[in-house]
């Protein structure tokens, strides 16, 4: 088992009882435990290190974000039906990619917590949406659906 993946993983250990694993810090050779009252050492301590934690959402947020995407798709299914508008297909194929990606960034960001790790995997996420959208454009313009 990997020492890092978690501070008190609890293991087999020999007879029916199990061990819990407190592992060292490898640059201050004390257990997390340790630091527990140490009056902001350990906030000194990820400072120094680079590692900060970071505030996440509430479930409030959550349900807000639900609340739109439940929305977002109500107004989807409103838009596809065509018969109850004059719309033309193309403004219905743009309203309905809008709304698309709108829905995606929702989960991507808030449901798939990219809005609060690194920003590479923001720029990842981005560039695989743009290639996507991309191809999927071609597509639909080879297939003369415009």
């Amino acid at each position: 088992m990997d020492r890092d993946l978690h501070d008190r993983v609890p293991l087999p250990a020999v007879g029916s009882a199990m061990a819990t694993v407190t592992p060292e810090s490898p640059d201050t050779g004390h257990t997390p435990d340790e630091h527990a009252s140490d009056g902001g050492q350990m906030a000194e301590h990820a400072q120094s290190t680079g590692k900060q934690n970071h505030a996440h959402p509430t479930d409030w947020l959550y349900v807000k974000v639900a609340i739109a995407l439940g929305l977002l798709t109500a107004f989807e299914v409103f838009t596809y039906f065509e018969s109850l508008h004059g719309w033309g297909d193309t403004a219905i194929i743009i309203m309905l990619i809008l709304m698309m990606l709108v829905k995606f960034f929702l989960v991507v960001a808030f449901f798939m917590h990219l809005k609060f790790d690194s920003p590479i995997f923001w720029r990842l996420f981005v560039f695989g949406l743009i290639l996507a959208m991309a191809v999927y454009m071609v597509m639909l313009t080879a297939f003369r659906i415009w």
